[in-house]
């Protein structure tokens, strides 16, 4: 059998979906549309033909409800939120370049 090589990832982002009943005190990024950004990111990566560097994936709670829908983008430990789809290309941007995005990052994180 023949194990093909572990490829580096540049990032890897982490999406928020986790559910919580309705009306939470803590809230619930997947009332607030997360999964759009899952598939925004997605296709962002495709349209800059940046598939194979980069994934995003869907990941139970990140305990930050409170900034929901939120994100966190690896190696660089980055938390975001609450992240809209509209940020989705500003944020793959950040990941080419290194710069975060200061106004979504989240207090403490």
């Amino acid at each position: 059998m023949t194990v093909k090589p572990v490829r580096k990832l540049k990032a890897h982002i982490f999406i928020c979906t986790n559910e919580r009943p309705p009306g939470h005190p803590r809230g619930c990024c997947k009332e607030k549309n997360s999964e759009a950004l899952v598939s925004g990111f997605k296709e962002e990566f495709a349209r800059r033909g940046l598939a194979g560097e980069v994934r995003a994936q869907r990941a139970g709670c990140l305990d930050t409800c409170e900034y929901g829908p939120s994100i966190v983008v690896y190696p660089d430990n980055l938390w975001y939120g609450p992240v809209q789809p509209a940020d989705i290309a500003e944020i793959v941007e950040s990941v080419i370049s290194g710069a975060p995005v200061e106004r979504l990052r989240i207090p403490g994180k």
